[in-house]
């Protein structure tokens, strides 16, 4: 790793926007101009034979005495681009002059304008004012809503804007509006203008060859005001969607009243504890509905302008000022993680459409596997290749694999002949690659006696995965690592961290807490980017996407992360077990963005460091309230408690008080100094903790033990937690860094720290990314949800029913854990600003496993309903009646309205429904009872998963059938439902026509759990249609003993009444 590769990065600071090369020609052309554009007068010349500028910024031409004139008696600003105009020597004085440095050498020039500005003023006449107003509208000024008014001989203009609002600094007279502009051109400089414009439009790729033909009209000064436009929008969902949408929301909650009523005061006598668990069962579900629903009242939609961002941060001429960005990809084991699937996700990642010194990769290889470590050099050669192909071709996806096995027609848009040869020459070289990986997979399925050795003749330090140092390779990103064009690549670096016997490790949170240590030390950059090994980028330009909000200057800063939605490859068509989640991403989210923001689903997601670090969100200056004079201030409610809120605030000291002209961040209720982008501390200043500042500056700073305490005993990172804006201090030695990464990659570095518990991904569940998004809501940090029209990232999901179901489980399991924590949403964080629709949301992800406890009983319930002859609810009444037909239209006007604002299929929500009965009944009810034992019994189960062989076509592991105990009690209801519709039937047919009126209602809920476990049928009957032995052996066994519960009730026969008769002989 060389020395300039770890300089300091460039951050995206929100300076005032200034103008390019280019532009900067333009006082020059509109200074040539000899008419004042303001009264159409000749413009005169200064002293020195010069002619006169008003105005150096834009040189909009503007004569001597109207320049003095508005900086006198009008708003002292440029009519062009709003700039203030500076004094010129011998111009008079005016109020904010002072703050300029201004010539002063001309006092004398000046008393003599003073004593002659009556003179001055009696040449702005009635008659001249009037030409303006003839000349205003030549120019434009019409157009700007600007109006002058005539006052006793002298005028004033004022600017009216539709919206109420002052005009923006971004220029005023600019763009489509100022037509008039190309009247001061001749033909040849006009044209020249325009050309160099387009040119740098098209290097951007914001314009194609036909949009610059159409666009013609457009300069700079347009250009200018577009990159000051905000970089996102709001998008609310319409209200002709949501209010009907809302109103049956309403509606639904009132029948539900009115059903609850009826069911309560109506018990079914002859099946009371049917009846019973019934009600309890509807009245969780209704609980649970209003959890779920509820979060979703404000959904929104945002839609970004990447044009702008581009316009702002990346100028011609100008450093880059887009903000570095670090990936993070982890991974455990790579036999079972396939190391071509992790390198397509390097590979798209080192490809992206970013500057390539402000993009770092960080692999983590929890496993210490030497495999994934030479598949990682293998890739950074192959890397040298792909990424100068995509960005010359700009091709979609950029990961391999994806993009060569596209059905799609890969010529279309693109016109160089060179690249069909190119693309051929690539495609060989990947599968070239892919062997190459395919080789290494080989001799990996079998280990050494003496281990693994290292190509050097050195053992492999990770032989032993639980017993092994730290481990950093730098592939990309130093001196000689430059691609086949000779241009430079993103860093690409290895992480294995220490594991030792004795050590908690934590899993994936303390892998993801080790990233964000290493990351800090070796590049530090603002922004991280969390990604599963599976997961790729589908759009290159998915970073500049997420820092259309990260780098927007009010909304960023209190923002934590982006979340964008999960996308998967490789699904059937039908998706048989829900695994795209669509009413999760397309409705659910939505609702959470318009409230507080996403919860945290653990990939796809770019993370604003300091919020990871514990810190607290800038708080914005409130205005002051209204204070009024009709009660002393001792005893008014509206002003007294502001006075004395205030005054405590101002006496109130922090720790750093000393320091205020730094910025003050809170973590748990502290304050840090932080600077906004220079570095706190240079390296050559922290020898040992916080060497090199006087007594003073470490009393007021924080003691050396309190950061220790808090971040970990390295000065390094933790002087890096202190530069807000990310970056390294000048003169950094790499040697030295990558010493201090190893150092905080240590398995005892988090010892009596805050990582874990306040700092970084939270300990405590498998599912720490809820938990972790979840502490930051509940400081006040908010989210925000993204959805590019093509899909950010691309994963794989398990399409075959035992993987889906264990994928479920762990997720439900790591619910479960956190309700039986003390993070619980239900009781954590109520002195914090978590909002409450937010913490219903947080509610409902850490419930719904208990839900499969009822869920599982009302499933079991028409089975028993059929096999008794007993129904739940007695004789209906036509107002009962009514309450039932009303709950169900309710139900499904609910769902309609719910398709119509988000888009999403009704097969998309079926299948939905369907796996919520699915998993209800199976993953869900075992992780219920494995989080129990584990928290309050500290024995941890595990379900074990046996594969079988699945066919070698497309979608053949939808086929593949594992055997595991979570397919026990799905298959159970289906046998005793299927045996209650054949008993029920049959004691229709004999006990007469009567009978069949009570059976539709028996027979319409156990078709109901039928049709939901569908999907559950078809899998376990394979592509074969066969099922294991083991399965049919274990259901019927425990349909059997269920059934001999009721073995006293014959369903065949009619009930009789009155004695017994008996045969009492033969001739009887």
């Amino acid at each position: 790793m060389a020395t300039n590769s770890m300089a300091g990065l460039i951050t995206g600071a929100h300076s005032h926007l200034s103008r390019d090369s280019d532009e900067h020609q333009a006082p020059t052309r509109q200074g040539s101009s000899k008419t004042c554009r303001v009264c159409g007068d000749e413009i005169g010349y200064k002293e020195n034979g010069e002619r006169f500028v008003a105005c150096h910024v834009c040189g909009f031409p503007v004569c001597r005495p109207c320049y003095d004139y508005e900086r006198s008696e009008g708003n002292q600003c440029c009519p062009q681009c709003n700039t203030r105009y500076k004094r010129h020597k011998g111009c008079p004085r005016v109020v904010g002059d002072e703050d300029e440095n201004s010539d002063a050498d001309d006092f004398d020039d000046e008393f003599q304008i003073k004593n002659h500005r009556e003179d001055l003023d009696r040449q702005y006449d009635v008659n001249h004012v009037e030409n303006l107003l003839c000349i205003s509208t030549k120019w434009g000024l019409a157009k700007t809503n600007e109006t002058i008014s005539i006052e006793n001989g002298d005028y004033n203009k004022e600017k009216l804007h539709p919206n109420g609002q002052a005009f923006s600094s971004a220029g005023s007279v600019a763009g489509k509006d100022f037509e008039g502009d190309k009247d001061f051109y001749s033909n040849e400089e006009w044209q020249e203008r325009v050309e160099k414009w387009k040119v740098r439009q098209e290097k951007r790729g914001l314009l194609n060859k036909e949009d610059g033909k159409e666009d013609q009209g457009e300069d700079d000064d347009y250009l200018l005001a577009e990159a000051r436009q905000p970089l996102w929008r709001k998008v609310p969902i319409s209200s002709s969607l949501i209010n009907p949408y809302r109103i049956v929301i309403v509606m639904r909650l009132v029948i539900l009243c009115f059903f609850f009523r009826f069911r309560i005061l109506t018990p079914a006598y002859d099946a009371f504890a049917l009846w019973l668990i019934s009600v309890i069962c509807e009245i969780w579900f209704a609980l649970s509905w209003i959890l779920d629903q509820f979060p979703k009242w404000f959904p929104i939609t945002r839609e970004t302008y990447l044009e702008r961002l581009s316009l702002r941060f990346e100028r011609e001429g100008e450093p880059n000022q887009l903000a570095p960005v670090d990936v993070f990809v982890s991974t455990v084991d790579p036999l079972k993680e396939p190391p071509i699937i992790t390198a397509n996700t390097v590979l798209s990642i080192l490809s992206v459409d970013y500057p390539v010194d402000k993009v770092s990769c960080y692999v983590s290889d929890d496993g210490a596997s030497m495999l994934l470590f030479d598949s990682l050099a293998e890739t950074a050669e192959f890397a040298r290749r792909w990424v100068p192909f995509c960005k010359k071709y700009n091709i979609e996806p950029r990961a391999p694999e994806f993009y060569f096995s596209q059905k799609i027609d890969y010529l279309k848009d693109k016109v160089q002949p060179t690249f069909v040869k190119e693309r051929r020459a690539m495609k060989r070289e990947y599968e070239e690659f892919k062997v190459k990986i395919n080789s290494l997979v080989a001799k990996a399925q079998k280990k050494p006696e003496e281990g693994w050795v290292m190509q050097d003749g050195t053992p492999w330090p990770g032989n032993n995965t639980r017993d092994h140092p730290g481990m950093i390779q730098v592939y990309l990103g130093s001196a000689g690592a430059l691609d086949v064009e000779g241009k430079e690549l993103p860093r690409l670096v290895y992480i294995s961290r220490e594991k030792r016997p004795g050590y908690p490790h934590h899993k994936k949170a303390g892998a993801m807490n080790a990233l964000v240590r290493v990351s800090a030390v070796l590049t530090n950059a603002p922004f991280m980017l969390n990604l599963d090994c599976d997961h790729y980028i589908n759009n290159s330009k998915a970073v500049r996407e997420a820092m259309c909000f990260l780098m927007d200057p009010n909304l960023g800063k209190k923002l934590c992360y982006v979340q964008f939605p999960q996308r998967f490859d490789g699904i059937d068509r039908h998706d048989r077990y829900a695994n795209r989640n669509t009413v999760f991403f397309d409705i659910n989210m939505k609702g959470l963005d318009g409230i507080q923001g996403p919860v945290y689903v653990g990939t796809g997601t770019v993370f604003n460091r300091q919020a990871l670090y514990g810190y607290d969100p800038p708080v914005s200056e409130k205005r002051p309230k209204m204070t009024c004079d009709c009660w002393p201030s001792w005893c008014c409610f509206c002003c007294g408690g502001s006075r004395k809120s205030k005054s405590k605030k101002k006496s109130g000291k922090g720790l750093f008080s000393v320091f205020s002209k730094n910025k003050k961040k809170k973590m748990m209720g502290k304050d840090y100094v932080r600077k906004g982008s220079g570095s706190m501390f240079d390296l050559e200043e922290i020898e040992e903790g916080l060497e090199g500042y006087d007594e003073l500056e470490k009393s007021s700073l924080m003691s050396q033990k309190s950061f220790e305490k808090r971040f970990g005993q390295s000065p390094v990172f933790i002087a890096s937690t202190l530069v807000e804006n990310g970056g390294l201090p000048e003169g950094t030695n790499s040697q030295s860094l990558v010493k201090e990464a190893i150092h905080v990659i240590s398995c005892g570095y988090e010892e009596k720290t805050e990582w874990g518990k306040e700092i970084g991904w939270i300990y405590g569940s498998v599912t720490e990314d809820i938990l972790t998004g979840f502490k930051m809501h509940c400081r006040g940090w908010k989210s925000v949800y993204c959805m590019p029209k093509r899909a950010a990232f691309k994963g794989s999901a398990p399409i075959n029913l035992s993987d889906r179901l264990h994928q479920v489980l762990r997720w439900a399991l790591g619910s479960v854990e956190i309700f039986l924590s003390r993070h619980c949403p239900l009781w954590y964080g109520y002195g914090g600003k978590l909002k409450y629709l937010e913490r219903l949301a947080y509610t409902n992800t850490i419930v719904y496993p208990f839900t499969s406890i009822p869920l599982l009983a009302y499933c079991t319930i028409p089975a028993v309903c059929l096999l008794t002859g007993k129904f739940i609810i007695p004789t209906l009444t036509n107002l009962a009646s009514v309450w039932f037909m009303a709950l169900f239209i309710s139900i499904i006007l609910t769902s309609v309205l719910e398709l119509r604002w988000s888009g999403v299929t009704i097969e998309d929500l079926w299948r939905n429904e369907q796996f919520w009965v699915i998993g209800g009944v199976s993953a869900h009810l075992f992780a219920v009872f494995q989080g129990l034992l584990k928290v309050l019994g500290g024995v941890d189960t595990n379900f074990t998963v046996t594969a079988k062989a699945a066919e070698d076509t497309e979608f053949g592991e939808l086929y593949l059938f594992k055997w595991t105990t979570l397919l026990i009690p799905p298959t159970t209801l289906i046998i005793l439902n299927i045996v209650g519709v054949v008993a029920g039937v049959s004691g229709a047919i004999n006990n007469g026509y009567g009978s069949w009126g009570p059976l539709f209602g028996k027979l319409f809920f156990a078709f109901w759990v039928i049709v939901h476990l569908y999907p559950f049928l078809k899998g376990l009957m394979g592509k074969q249609n066969r099922t294991p032995t083991i399965v049919i052996l274990w259901s019927i066994l425990l349909a059997s003993i269920f059934s001999l519960i009721w073995v006293r009730i014959d369903p065949f026969l009619p009930k009789q009444t009155g004695p017994v008769l008996k045969q009492c002989g033969v001739e009887c």
